[in-house]
C-alpha cells in the first residue's frame, strides 16, 4: 500500500505522495472538468464531436471530473449505476485516481439545458429565485440538505451551484438561477446553501458547493448575456461592485470549497477588461489575495475551444483575449489563479506549456494539490468511492423529500393583486354560504373548491381535484390562466434556451388573455424567469399571481386556499420597458415608479 492508499495519514501527507507519483500527463488530466453523457439505462453514452466517449476521457486523457449530462430521462439509480461503472474505470488505471461527478442544478420543475434539468427522479423544488422569494434561510438549509443527501446517494460530489450573483439587471437571461437582487438576503440564502450542501467542513458526506460565478454576473450590459459575443461585456454605472461582492463574501465565510468566475469582461473599471476567468486581478489578485481563497477556482464552460451546442457554432467565451491561440489562453487562465478549465478536454495543452518552458511544473502542482485535496476530503479514495444503485433509488425523491419540495413551491408563490369582484360578476368563490368563501364583492382568493373553471396552460386532470373543468368560457365561474414571462426570441439551438431581451408582451400576445378577462373574472399566473412588465394586466386580471418555477399542485393548493400565500418578490417589477432601459445594470431595483416593488406580496 502506497501512503496515499492509506486512510490513517492525513490528508496532506497523502496529498504529497500521491502527487509525486504523478507524471505530468495525469496532473494535467485533473485541471480539465468537462462533459460526461449519460444513457437512460445508465450506461456511459458513446462519443461524439461534442462530447468524447468517458471512457476514453478516463483512460487516455487522465480526465477524471465530470458534469453529467443526461439524455431522456435517467432515474438516480441509473446515474448511481453508470456512476460505478466510471469509477471502475478509473480504479483500473495506474494510480486509480477517482473520479469526481458533478451536476448543474436538477430539482427544478423546469427543464433547460442551458441552466438546470427538472427534478426527474430527484425531489422537485421551485427555481433559486423562488427560493428567494420565501427570503428563508431555514428553509434554503433544508432545500441543500435534501438535495446533498439525494446528489450523495447516487455518486453526485460536487453541485454546479449556487448562483451567488445579484438580480439586479432585469432583462439578464439567468435571473431565475439565482436567489434575488438584494445582497443582504441573498447572502443570508447563500450561507444557508453551502452550509446544507456541505455541512460544517468538507468531508465523506458533503457534497461540494462550487458557488458563481464570482466576482458577480448579473450586471451584464444592456441585459445580454455573457454567453455570447453581443453580451461579453458587464459594466457598473451605479459604482456598485463591492455590491455584488456581498454574498460571495458570506459563501467564504460558510465554506464555500470552490468557485467559478463568469463569462463577462468588466469595461470601464480599474480591472483589466478580459472575461473574468482570464483575469489575474480577479482570481489571484482579488479572490485569492483579498479574500484569501485557497479552495478550487474552476472556470465556466468553454473558454479554449470554438464548439458546436446543439446544432449552433459556439465561439470559445474568450472575451477579451480572442487574439490568443488556444495554448496562450490556457497559460492565461492557469497565470490567472484558476486550478481547472471547465467544458474543455484538451490536456495536451498544458503538456505543451510545461514542454516548451512558458508554464512551470511547479505552478501545475499547486492546482493538482488543491484538487486532490478536495478528492481525499471527500472520501472518495476510501468509503465513498462506490455508492449503492438500490439506496439512490430509496433516497433521491423519497415521499417526505418530494413533500419538503412540494412546500418549498407553494412557499415561494406571491400573489400580486387580488381585486374585488366587480358586483355583477359570478363569484368567483361559489356561494356566499360556501365555507371560506368570499362574496361577489370581495376578494377572489382563495377560490372555493367545487367551482367550474376554464383553464389555459393547466392540466384538466389536476384542476379536476379542485374544481369542475369546462372548455367553454361562458360555462366557467373562473378562468385560470399560465403564462410564461415574455422575452425576445433570439437564434435557435443553444441560444433559444436563453431569456432575453424585452420583458413586455406584444399586443398579440396578450390579446387573449386580456379578452379572456374581459368575459369572466381570472387569475394570471406568470412565471417570473425575469421580472415581467405586467403592468396591462394588473388593471384587468381577477388576481394575479408571480411564480418561479412550480407545479399546477402548488399553484391551485395556493389559489383554492390549501395553503397559505406567503412568497414576496425577490425583485420589483418594471412599469414598463422605459424604465428598465433607463435603469442602472448594476444596482438593485432601480427602475422608476416599478408596479410592484422589491418584497411585495399579498397574504393569502
Amino acid at each position: 500500500m502506497h501512503d496515499y492508499q492509506n486512510p490513517e495519514l492525513p490528508i496532506e501527507e497523502r496529498v504529497t505522495d500521491l502527487l509525486g507519483r504523478m507524471t505530468l500527463a495525469e496532473k494535467a488530466g485533473l485541471m480539465f472538468h468537462t462533459m460526461a453523457a449519460i444513457n437512460p439505462d445508465g450506461t456511459p453514452a458513446a462519443g461524439d464531436a461534442m462530447i468524447p466517449a468517458t471512457e476514453d476521457l478516463i483512460r487516455n486523457g487522465g480526465l477524471n471530473h465530470f458534469n453529467i449530462l443526461t439524455f431522456g430521462p435517467v432515474t438516480p439509480r441509473k446515474i448511481a449505476e453508470w456512476h460505478n461503472r466510471i469509477q471502475e474505470i478509473a480504479a483500473d488505471t495506474r494510480l486509480g485516481i477517482p473520479v469526481t461527478v458533478a451536476t448543474d442544478p436538477r430539482h427544478g420543475v423546469i427543464d433547460n439545458p442551458a441552466a438546470s434539468a427538472s427534478a426527474g427522479g430527484f425531489s422537485a423544488w421551485p427555481e433559486p429565485i423562488g427560493l428567494g422569494a420565501t427570503k428563508d434561510p431555514e428553509l434554503v438549509r433544508r432545500f441543500a440538505d435534501i438535495a446533498r443527501q439525494e446528489y450523495l446517494a447516487a455518486g453526485i460530489r460536487v453541485a454546479l451551484h449556487p448562483m451567488a450573483d445579484l438580480a439586479t439587471e432585469p432583462r439578464w437571461a439567468r435571473t431565475s438561477g439565482t436567489l434575488g437582487s438584494d445582497a443582504d438576503v441573498v447572502s443570508a440564502l447563500i450561507t444557508a446553501y453551502v452550509q446544507g450542501f456541505q455541512g460544517s467542513s468538507l468531508g465523506p458526506d458533503s457534497v461540494v458547493a462550487m458557488v458563481k460565478h464570482f466576482p458577480g454576473a448579473g450586471p451584464q450590459k444592456g441585459g445580454e448575456d455573457a454567453h455570447f459575443a453581443y453580451g461579453r461585456e458587464q459594466v457598473y454605472p451605479g459604482g456598485m461592485w463591492d455590491y455584488h461582492l456581498k454574498p460571495f463574501e458570506a459563501a467564504f465565510a460558510a465554506g464555500a470549497a470552490q468557485i467559478m468566475p463568469y463569462y463577462g469582461m468588466p469595461v470601464d473599471t480599474t480591472y483589466e477588461e478580459v472575461g473574468f476567468g482570464f483575469n489575474r486581478q480577479v482570481i489571484e489578485g482579488l479572490l485569492r489575495q483579498r479574500y484569501g481563497f485557497d479552495g478550487v477556482v474552476c472556470t465556466d464552460w468553454g473558454l479554449v475551444t470554438d464548439a458546436e451546442i446543439m446544432g449552433t457554432p459556439m465561439p470559445a467565451r474568450a472575451w477579451g483575449v480572442e487574439h490568443l491561440d488556444r495554448h496562450a489562453r490556457v497559460l492565461k487562465i492557469i497565470e490567472a489563479g484558476a486550478d481547472q478549465l471547465g467544458g474543455e478536454q484538451c490536456p495536451e495543452l498544458i503538456i505543451d506549456l510545461v514542454a516548451s518552458g512558458r508554464l512551470s511544473e511547479s505552478r501545475v502542482d499547486v492546482s493538482v494539490r488543491r484538487i486532490l485535496r478536495d478528492k481525499f476530503r471527500l472520501g472518495l479514495f476510501d468509503d465513498r468511492r462506490f455508492v449503492d444503485p438500490a439506496a439512490a433509488e430509496t433516497i433521491a425523491g423519497r415521499p417526505s423529500f418530494r413533500a419538503e419540495g412540494l412546500e418549498g413551491q407553494r412557499r415561494s408563490i406571491v400573489v400580486l393583486t387580488d381585486r374585488p369582484s366587480p358586483a355583477d360578476s359570478p363569484s368567483a368563490a361559489g356561494s356566499a354560504s360556501d365555507a371560506g368563501s368570499a362574496s361577489a364583492a370581495g376578494p377572489v382568493l382563495p377560490l372555493g373548491e367545487g367551482i367550474t373553471v376554464y383553464l389555459d396552460g393547466v392540466e384538466p386532470a389536476v384542476a379536476a381535484d379542485y374544481a369542475k373543468v369546462t372548455d367553454d368560457p361562458a360555462l366557467a365561474d373562473v378562468a385560470i390562466v399560465r403564462r410564461a414571462a415574455p422575452y425576445e426570441p433570439r437564434g435557435g439551438g443553444f441560444e433559444a434556451f436563453f431569456h432575453a431581451g424585452r420583458l413586455a408582451w406584444t399586443d398579440e400576445e396578450l390579446a387573449p388573455v386580456l379578452q379572456l378577462a374581459g368575459t369572466l373574472p381570472t387569475v394570471v399566473d406568470v412565471w417570473l424567469d425575469r421580472p415581467a412588465v405586467l403592468t396591462p394586466l394588473a388593471g384587468k386580471a381577477a388576481a394575479l399571481v408571480g411564480t418561479f418555477g412550480v407545479s399546477d399542485v402548488a399553484l391551485l393548493d395556493v389559489l383554492f386556499g390549501r395553503a397559505p400565500a406567503t412568497g414576496t418578490l425577490p425583485f420589483e417589477l418594471p412599469s414598463s420597458m422605459a424604465a428598465v432601459e433607463a435603469s442602472r445594470e448594476d444596482v438593485p431595483n432601480d427602475t422608476k415608479d416599478p408596479l410592484f416593488p422589491y418584497g411585495h406580496g399579498l397574504v393569502i
